[in-house]
């Protein structure tokens, strides 16, 4: 294969995946459905994710490659049942992308990366069928996403169309009016009210990251990794002063 041109291994994986599910192939890819097959993409998805973080270039690598196969599987599967090929999974983004981008491949000019921001929304409404002015309906923000991401991502939206204050004092005003009412709860001993005051708190915490430029599905990610690391350097220790 030339290594220049990575078309000829692409072509060859599909034709890996084509054979793993096809006749003489392996019995069990050949039973996989979409909705069999999607937790292994969503966990590849994070797999990937995991990777970057740890800043391991290698990982990405081979991550990406398991990402990738779990994408192939998936067209393979679609195509089996005649409703798209792979053709046109990568024809649709092709265009996508090329309809996205009418400052590269059209006469629009830009000349901040916040207009190319803007431009992207008023297409994605305009592919829709919404005008201009019309708030993008939030209800678009796939409902799998893990809960703070999908949460950073409504409010992402919904202050970019004014549905929501971006003003720092009333996030860090809300922050503390959340905890003032889970304080509250906690000391009334109302497990309904801290269950639902804590959900609360955690929407206004994300608020508050987010205005400040902070993802909080980073920032508890990062978090817990920390939390990970301690507990195992702090258990090593007590292994040590026990010898």
């Amino acid at each position: 294969m030339n290594r220049t041109d990575p078309a000829d291994v692409f072509t060859a994986l599909w034709a890996l995946v084509e054979k793993l599910r096809g006749p003489g192939g392996c019995p069990w890819d050949a039973k996989q459905t979409a909705g069999s097959i999607k937790t292994y993409l969503l966990e590849e998805a994070y797999e990937v994710a995991d990777a970057v973080e740890r800043e391991s270039p290698d990982e990405v690598c081979h991550e990406l490659g398991d990402l990738l196969f779990q994408i192939l599987f998936m067209a393979s599967i679609y195509k089996g049942s005649g409703e798209f090929d792979l053709h046109d999974v990568l024809e649709t983004i092709r265009q996508k992308m090329v309809r996205r981008h009418p400052h590269v491949f059209g006469p629009v000019e830009v000349n901040s990366a916040e207009e190319v921001a803007a431009n992207w929304e008023k297409i994605k409404k305009e592919e829709l069928g919404l005008s201009e002015n019309a708030p993008w309906p939030l209800e678009k923000v796939p409902e799998n996403l893990p809960a703070l991401l999908r949460a950073y991502r409504l409010m992402e939206r919904a202050v970019k169309h004014q549905l929501l204050s971006a003003r720092d004092e009333e996030r860090w005003s809300d922050v503390q009016d959340k905890w003032t009412a889970l304080q509250g709860a906690v000391l009334d001993g109302d497990r309904q009210r801290i269950a639902t005051t804590i959900g609360d708190s955690l929407f206004s915490l994300v608020a508050l990251a987010r205005k400040w430029g902070l993802n909080a599905e980073d920032l508890l990610r990062e978090t817990t990794r920390h939390f990970i690391e301690e507990t195992k350097h702090r258990h090593e220790e007590d292994d040590k002063d026990g010898e």
